[in-house]
């Protein structure tokens, strides 16, 4: 498990955010949420020790991170970058990159590791993409790529930073669903998400970031409860109870004429 204590994060010595304690606990959604700039993707790449923090601690499967070798780490927990280069190799190849932490010198891959590449790309409904050229891909079937690499990680703990970026909404709601059966597997899913009416419809926790801290957390309808979503986005927001659970909505606090408008 992944533990965030009193955590800062930022650049240059400079907090974006600060005295942030979380726990990216098993089984459940985790989203990371709040306005642009609040630190979000900052805390997440701190948390994996791409970018050095600042203060406090990460705990990962109780050892701090700074005492684990970068393999150790990569053989924990899986990320998502919101954008990366784009190699001059085939979507499969790419996604066998997912086995490095577990291959010695000379890399060769074994029979395991081709069967968990294809079965990370059936997962990310990528399959069909495995022979042809990353370049060739648009910008929603390389985000289906990248995270069957990361799922190739067969880790316990996964982090995606924007994972839906320039999917659609069917591939949107597919990814959510994907995120949904690894998580009903066991796995700390941890998400990075400006769709706030998505992550209120599937995340167990949402972590509100605001102000340079950690403003909130708790399940999806606790927060819509105390009203802390309306002071971190400056939106209000609605809510329908369907059969298939509850539905939100965004609307303005007020318009010009003073009264609530509904998008």
């Amino acid at each position: 498990m992944l533990e965030l204590q009193n955590l800062a994060a930022g650049y240059r010595n400079v907090p974006v955010v600060s005295g942030v304690s979380l726990q990216f606990a098993p089984g459940k959604i985790l989203v990371l949420a709040g306005p642009n700039g609040c630190g979000k993707s900052t805390l997440l790449r701190t948390a994996l020790g791409l970018q050095p923090k600042l203060d406090g601690g990460v705990l990962l499967d109780g050892q701090a991170l700074e005492n684990l070798s970068p393999r150790q780490i990569a053989q924990k927990a899986a990320f998502v970058p919101q954008s990366r280069a784009v190699p001059r190799i085939t979507a499969g190849r790419l996604v066998l990159h997912g086995r490095f932490p577990y291959l010695s010198y000379p890399r060769r891959y074994g029979k395991k590791d081709h069967e968990t590449a294809w079965r990370a790309l059936e997962w990310a409904g990528a399959a069909d993409l495995a022979e042809r050229p990353l370049m060739e891909l648009s910008g929603g079937q390389r985000q289906r790529v990248y995270l069957a690499m990361a799922l190739a990680q067969d880790t316990e703990t996964i982090l995606m930073d924007e994972p839906t970026a320039f999917l659609d909404i069917q591939h949107q709601m597919e990814l959510m669903a994907l995120a949904r059966r690894l998580a009903d597997a066991g796995k700390a899913v941890v998400m990075v998400l400006h769709d706030l009416c998505l992550a209120m419809k599937w995340a167990d926790r949402i972590a509100l970031l605001y102000g340079g801290r950690l403003l909130d957390c708790g399940a999806p309808e606790d927060l819509y409860a105390r009203g802390c979503l309306e002071e971190a986005f400056g939106v209000s927001l609605g809510r329908v109870d369907a059969a298939g659970g509850p539905y939100y909505y965004y609307q303005p606090l007020t318009n010009r004429g003073g009264t609530e408008e509904r998008l």
